[in-house]
């Protein structure tokens, strides 16, 4: 393999093309004057199974399309290891995600611009979310149509996923016909970024349209193996891959944009970080940020699991040669059916306590049941409840192991550290059992299989949940937006004491979202493009 190889001079480097990476891509190469380089260590979204809704499945824990973390044995979770999916190709984990278009709660974001971080409040942020958006419904006060991301309804339906949906409304909770609109309390269905049946992801959505533009070149199966800084400021990256190794240059600014576990490690293997951590990888320090990988937060998910009868389930239907035929033949035929479903239908937002403000659940269902991720399902028809805890007190980390950029960083959870989650998960594991007992659900002799009904008691349940609790997979915060000590970087996400670096990312959320993050994501990027294009023009602006 050559070294030492020049992959050229441009004046923005983007490292990642994933969900924010994409967005970037297109926005900062929209004008002809800028020249732009968007690196990605994985390769081109050729695999059929990423433009298959269901394919998820097979991009999950695939090393063609995910980078296979694992986390480190999480106390909380009774000392096991979790599969921790983080897209490795283009589009990134918008290649391989549920497909959810969630924006979270409008407090979210109040919230952030009340620590301090102007221009992030839900009335700002707003009109990005609207800007990417094509809403199949069409244009209006909260959503846009135009935009570049499809956003679609569900295409498939199960009638015990609608009973589920209405023994919640039986239990109290009030329908929701749409949980982007700032309040997402209540009980629906999940809106998911497709068009007419196929996984619509940021590579799709926005790179494609500009991969043929002459100032955007891409680097696919490139890692980026270090950040090269002049004193105080990122002029470049050293790169590694099929093409060989070498270096690329930036004249106005790198942008990391790899994500919550690639953003803060590829800054600690390059020097920006808790000086301490670096010194025990033997890395120089170039910036001595502390807060760098730390404030990790995670939605743990817990799944209670229901054998059932008098109804057909997914289960039966994807366990059956015949029935593996009929959905292909629907999804060929009309893109609709099984084949199109994220992987929960119905959704929810609840309080575990009513003195609460905004909703600190989050109930998804979906029709199939299985024993693990992974595990084929069961052989009797079956559903899935699950409750998240979207806004977890605990607090993980992402840390570097050695200076090798090849070696995966240790992925600290610390799920139900602070008992407060804990207290919530038990909450939310008696919502599920209390819509489950409501009398919609009577006809189909629901039998919980996991946790079981011998774990009865709030002291039974919060004994059980390390056993059974994971995570629905939204890492964010590890080089996180404000102004304190363990801020990474400020409100126009440059990173603090550096100059031309900026994150741009799920790893800057200060505070996790209430709900599914690739929408947020993709928001921050678009937002992102807008504040770095000013920069450029102002800076113009003083050298004229």
């Amino acid at each position: 393999m050559a070294g030492n190889l020049d992959f050229g001079s441009y004046d923005y480097i983007i490292i990642g093309a994933g969900s924010a990476g994409c967005v970037l891509a297109n926005r900062l190469s929209a004008d002809p004057k800028n020249k732009v380089c968007l690196i990605e260590a994985g390769g081109k979204d050729r695999n059929p199974w990423i433009h298959l809704p269901i394919g998820y499945f097979y991009t999950f824990d695939n090393p063609s399309t995910d980078w296979r973390f694992r986390t480190e044995p999480d106390p909380g979770l009774n000392g096991r290891v979790l599969k921790y999916p983080r897209g490795k190709v283009l589009g990134g984990s918008s290649s391989i995600n549920g497909m959810v278009y969630i924006r979270g709660h409008a407090r979210d974001y109040d919230t952030w611009a009340q620590m301090g971080n102007r221009g992030w409040s839900w009335d700002d942020v707003l009109p990005y979310f609207r800007r990417s958006e094509d809403h199949e419904k069409g244009e209006n006060e909260n959503h846009g149509a135009g935009g570049e991301l499809r956003v679609e309804g569900l295409r498939a339906n199960w009638e015990i996923l609608d009973a589920f949906h209405d023994a919640a409304i039986e239990r109290g909770m009030q329908p929701r016909a749409d949980f982007n609109e700032g309040n997402n309390e209540g009980i629906g269905y999940f809106q998911v970024t497709q068009k007419g049946g196929r996984r619509m992801s940021t590579a799709r959505a926005f790179l494609r349209p500009a991969k043929n533009r002459p100032n955007l070149t891409v680097l696919t199966k490139m890692r980026a193996d270090k950040l090269i800084f002049r004193n105080n400021r990122a002029v470049g990256v050293e790169l590694t891959g099929h093409k060989g190794t070498g270096s690329a240059t930036a004249h106005r600014e790198v942008i990391l944009s790899a994500g919550a576990v690639g953003s803060p490690h590829i800054l600690q293997i390059s020097g920006v970080g808790d000086k301490t951590v670096l010194s025990d990888i033997g890395v120089p320090v170039v910036a001595d940020l502390t807060g760098v990988g730390r404030n990790l937060q995670d939605h743990p998910a817990l799944r209670t699991v229901y054998r059932v009868s008098n109804t057909r389930t997914l289960n039966e239907q994807s366990r059956s040669l015949f029935g593996k035929a009929m959905m292909g033949l629907e999804w060929l035929a009309l893109r609709r059916g099984p084949l199109t479903i994220p992987p929960a239908l119905v959704c929810g937002f609840a309080r575990s306590k009513p003195n609460l403000e905004i909703p600190d659940l989050q109930i998804v269902c979906y029709p199939l049941s299985f024993d693990a991720t992974g595990d084929p399902p069961h052989p009797y028809p079956g559903f899935t409840a699950g409750v998240c805890m979207v806004k977890p007190k605990s607090r993980g980390e992402v840390m570097a192991r050695t200076s090798n950029p090849a070696d995966a960083p240790a992925i600290r959870l610390n799920f139900f550290s602070d008992p407060d989650d804990l207290e919530a998960g038990v909450a939310g594991v008696e919502l599920i059992r209390k819509i489950c007992s409501a009398p919609s659900m009577d006809r189909f002799k629901l039998e919980e299989t996991i946790p079981g009904a011998r774990f009865e008691s709030r002291d039974d349940i919060a004994a059980s949940i390390g056993n059974f609790a994971a995570t629905i997979f939204h890492p964010v915060g590890t080089c996180k937006m404000g102004h304190d000590p363990n801020a990474v970087v400020d409100d126009r996400l440059r990173v603090h004491g550096l100059q031309g670096l900026r994150v741009v990312d799920a790893s800057i959320m200060p505070t996790i979202i209430n709900g599914n993050t690739n929408a947020t994501t993709i928001m921050i990027a678009e937002k992102a493009s807008d504040m770095i294009l000013e920069d450029m023009n102002s800076m113009e602006s003083i050298s004229a």
